[in-house]
């Protein structure tokens, strides 16, 4: 007996853009990679800037999305009266926590500012009483860099992760199921305390990245016929040195709370993938008047499986970065992120080897990033 067909052999391609603030310029240059290999995505699933990131990608045509996500990253890293030339790697470091306090102090030109007066003078249960900054600016520069239009004729599939504030449950905004305006690409970035919660439909949300900040899973639990061919771009590292300070203290718990656990995903699509093998094998031995019942009609559905590719890159620290890492828009690091992600998926394009959930393409096995 064959196996249950899968729906179609050709693979979706699927981009997964974590979250991470500022270092998700280093998505944008990957996605600029990507685009000169001609690959063209149907499904991004973000969180976070990765859900800005994704907006701007979806909502544009083909040939626009790399000027538009430039324009985007352009406008948040205008502005900030600190330039970080020197190699010297100490002074890199105090310039880098000089501009992030800048940011910290005055907001972003096109994302956030300060609440005026400060969260603290206003009553309990104001809107502005639970969080720092006003995030009204990233609404206006969603209308101007997003075609809302396009994203909800579904030309790309596209998922943002958020979580409800009150029930604390994860939810994704899908253009499948739901149109996606600007309020929900602004409740999948709104990191607490620092940005506001995201009213939708009756419901306060805040960023995904509270509960997942990878959103990985939902794609492979919403797709199991189709083969996939899933790039994910990471910005925070689960791997690092032991911390020497309390900043590096800091800066290293930031990390693992925020990385992902691609491997672990992948190992247990592993598993899930040789229980269905096992359950076709097993429907293999079943006589002809078993095998015609409806019961067995349905385990069938439960024997379909589907080839997993999973090419991951992560960002990795430069020395002189520190804990305001995701906080520090200055234009000169924006530059470096972009051009980090560029350089790391020319590399990685040029391996054939990947990590892989289907048993017939060998072991599981993740490919490290460049160095």
């Amino acid at each position: 007996m064959q196996h249950e067909p899968i729906q179609s052999r050709e693979p979706c391609r699927v981009l997964v853009l974590q979250g991470g603030g500022a270092l998700g310029a280093y998505q944008a240059g990957v996605y600029q990679g990507l685009s000169e290999a001609d690959f063209k995505p149907q499904w991004i699933a973000g969180t976070s800037i990765g859900a800005i990131n994704a907006a701007i990608i979806a909502g544009n045509a083909p040939e626009e999305r790399l000027a538009k996500l430039r324009a985007f990253w352009a406008k948040v890293s205008d502005g900030l009266p600190f330039a970080l030339a020197p190699d010297n790697i100490r002074q890199r470091s105090f310039i880098n926590d000089a501009a992030a306090g800048w940011v910290a102090a005055m907001g972003v030109d096109g994302f956030f500012k300060p609440r005026f007066p400060p969260a603290v003078f206003y009553p309990p249960g104001a809107p502005q009483a639970i969080s720092v900054y006003d995030t009204e600016p990233l609404r206006e520069t969603l209308a101007e860099l997003v075609d809302f239009d396009r994203i909800n004729a579904k030309e790309i599939r596209i998922s943002l992760g958020a979580v409800d504030v009150q029930s604390g449950k994860l939810e994704y905004f899908d253009n499948t199921s739901r149109e996606i305006t600007p309020a929900h690409v602004m409740a999948s970035g709104a990191l607490p305390p620092g940005f506001p919660p995201i009213a939708i439909e009756g419901r306060y949300y805040w960023d995904g990245g509270v509960v997942s900040n990878t959103p990985l899973q939902h794609v492979l639990d919403q797709e199991t016929g189709r083969d996939l061919l899933i790039y994910e771009v990471d910005l925070f590292n689960a791997q690092g040195r032991m911390p020497r300070t309390i900043i590096e203290a800091y800066d290293r718990e930031k990390d693992i709370r925020f990385a992902s656990r691609a491997e672990n995903h992948g190992r247990a699509a592993l598993e899930k993938a040789d229980a269905k093998m096992a359950i076709q094998k097993f429907l293999d031995t079943l006589p002809p008047e078993l095998l015609n019942t409806p019961e067995a009609a349905r385990v069938k559905v439960l024997a379909r499986h589907n080839a997993i590719t999973l090419v991951l890159l992560v960002y990795r620290n430069k020395p002189y970065e520190g804990a305001s890492k995701d906080y520090e828009f200055s234009r000169q690091s924006m530059l470096e992120h972009w051009a980090a992600g560029h350089a790391d998926i020319c590399k990685k394009l040029e391996k054939s080897d990947h990590m892989t959930c289907d048993r017939s393409r060998g072991a599981p096995k993740l490919i490290d990033d460049p160095a």
